[in-house]
This record gives structure tokens, C-alpha cells and sequence, in this order.
């Protein structure tokens, strides 16, 4: 039994780069160009009245990243998986538009490797196109960094200037008798200001909260 043809819409604003993929998918006897477009509005009028298996949508058109904007659009509108098509590996925008909802993101110079990106969303088995995996992972790293720099901050706020003091003596060792020597303060002056850090950074003793504070980079 023949199987259906994959039905692919294109969507580019580079009529050249239009005219020349459709051209080479064409070849292929399983892929069947069904519609294109030349915008992000264009394409999502598009999908509401063509039925299509992959959509391959063009990162940047008039200038902008209107093909996040489409992709999300037309995930939610229709069953169509979509890839994304771009001649940057900028890692914004290729963790954009995982988030917008594709399925793989090829750059253009790839473009060989198009049909069977196309059967593989179509079988949804698609995976992440190995030229951008690692800026996915960059860019995962960089937001779990940010993540950590923005709690520190939070902590470091917390804290007053004498907090940071008390913990950065008992890192070093010194016992909460040495600091209120060293600050001529009362040994109860110190214990309270230990207590208000273990309510704010956690922890059972002022070591743990100092180790704590270190590792965190607050020290």
C-alpha cells in the first residue's frame, strides 16, 4: 500500500531561497509542497485553511523574528510540527523557538539534510539538529548561571553589611566569642546576629551558613 505524500508548507520571505528549496523537495517522491508564504501573518492565514504535515518557517523575515511569533501561532492552531529555518545559530533564538513550540531548527547551509529533517517530525522522531544542540546546552548553562546570580543577589540583600562580617570571620574560623572581641560587642550581640543569618540562609549552625554563603559566591 502507497503511503500519502508528506504534506510541507514553506514559509520565506528570500523568494530565491523559496523558489530553490521548493525546487529541491520537490524531487523527493514522499514530500509534497502544499502551500507557501512569505510572512508570518501570511502563513498562519495559510494553515487555517491548507492541511499541512510540516510547516518549514524562516526565523527572520522583514527584518524581525516574526517566524517565532508564526510558530507558536500555527502549534496552536494546527496539527503541523514545525521546523524552524535560519541562517543564524544564535542561541536566543534557537531556545525561542524550542519554546514557541517546534520540533528541530536546521541552518540553511544544512539544507541537504532538509527531506529527512521533514520525515522525521512528520514520524515525529524528531531530535535536536546536532549543529545546534550544543548552543541549546550553552544556553541552558547560561540560564541556570543567571538563575544562581540573581538568587545570590537576593541573599546578598538579605543580609546586612555586619551579617556578611559575622560570616565571613566564622568561615575563617573564628569563634562568635573572637568576633564580639573583635567588635567590642557582647557575645549576645553576636549569637543574635548569627540567629537572623540561620533564618535566612538555612542551615543548622553558623558554619553550614557560612560554608553556604561561600560556595554561593556571597563571600
Amino acid at each position: 500500500m502507497e503511503h500519502p505524500a508528506i504534506r510541507v508548507v514553506i514559509v520565506e520571505d528570500d523568494p530565491d531561497w523559496l523558489r530553490g528549496l521548493h525546487s529541491y523537495l520537490q524531487k523527493e517522491p514522499d514530500i509534497e509542497v502544499v502551500g507557501q508564504a512569505s510572512s508570518g501573518e501570511a502563513a498562519v492565514e495559510l494553515l487555517e485553511k491548507t492541511e499541512a504535515d510540516v510547516v518549514l518557517m524562516d526565523v527572520m523575515m522583514s527584518d524581525s523574528p516574526e517566524g517565532l511569533w508564526a510558530a507558536a501561532e500555527i502549534v496552536k492552531c494546527s496539527g503541523a510540527r514545525v521546523v524552524m529555518l535560519s541562517s543564524m545559530e544564535e542561541k536566543e533564538i534557537i531556545f525561542e523557538a524550542f519554546k514557541a513550540g517546534a520540533v528541530d531548527y536546521m541552518v540553511k547551509s544544512n539544507f541537504t539534510e532538509i527531506p529527512q529533517t521533514i520525515r522525521s517530525a512528520y514520524a515525529n522522531r524528531s531530535s535536536i539538529h546536532p549543529s545546534v544542540a550544543a548552543q541549546m546546552r550553552e544556553e541552558f548553562r547560561r540560564l541556570k548561571q543567571l538563575e544562581h546570580d540573581v538568587r545570590v543577589r537576593e541573599l546578598k540583600n538579605l543580609l546586612t553589611p555586619t551579617e556578611i562580617q559575622v560570616l565571613d570571620l566564622i568561615e575563617k574560623g573564628h569563634t562568635q566569642t573572637q568576633i564580639a572581641d573583635k567588635f567590642v560587642v557582647s557575645i549576645r550581640t553576636i549569637k543574635v546576629h548569627v540567629g537572623n543569618i540561620l533564618k535566612k540562609l538555612g542551615g543548622k549552625s553558623s558554619k553550614e551558613a557560612a560554608q553556604k554563603a561561600k560556595d554561593m559566591g556571597i563571600l
